[in-house]
């Protein structure tokens, strides 16, 4: 039916282009869903702020989408933090935060022998760590000098996918942990 490649893309751009251009329009992430559901779950209503904030910014102010994802990791950790009795100080940074939480869920990297958990934890913590830079570098919670580049759209999408996986793993690794406990 089609001679070439070339028709074959503009039939298909014109028969779907409508419902390809609506999926490639809409704000959701498949992500979203499944840490939404996790922190409504736990009904942890300012951890849920942060994440709608995180969510809703993500799209229109990158700047703003960036501070409150590296915000909700925060709120994540200091939740942990609480939840199992670990005091820390208010003025620790990110990492310290997350690295002390890690430890209370013993998913601190020196906590495992196997090489491949040792990676993967690594990587979470290298995860975090750069939030935390990615925000104080393009995030709206500093002021900006004459040389500043105002972040895009994807890598506030970045950030923002990025701490709500995290988040997600991090919570439901203390509710097993707790669950365990009874």
């Amino acid at each position: 039916k089609f001679n070439t490649y070339k028709e074959r893309r503009q039939f298909i751009r014109n028969s779907l282009g409508k419902i390809l251009d609506n999926l490639e329009s809409q704000k959701a992430y498949p992500s979203d869903k499944n840490t939404t559901c996790v922190i409504k779950a736990l009904d942890l209503e300012y951890i849920q702020n942060e994440w709608n904030k995180a969510l809703d910014r993500r799209g229109a102010d990158p700047e703003a989408a960036i501070t409150s994802a590296r915000s909700l990791l925060e709120s994540v950790c200091k939740y942990i933090l609480e939840k199992n009795n670990v005091t820390y100080d208010e003025k620790s940074d990110l990492p310290k935060l997350y690295n002390l939480a890690a430890k209370s869920l013993n998913l601190s990297p020196s906590q495992h022998t196997e090489g491949i958990f040792k990676e993967i934890l690594n990587g979470c913590f290298s995860v975090v760590s750069g939030l935390g830079a990615l925000r104080n570098k393009l995030g709206d919670a500093h002021g900006k000098n004459i040389k500043y580049i105002k972040p895009s759209q994807r890598h506030a999408q970045l950030a923002v996918n990025l701490a709500g996986a995290t988040a997600t793993f991090l919570l439901e690794t203390i509710e097993k942990n707790i669950s365990n406990e009874d």
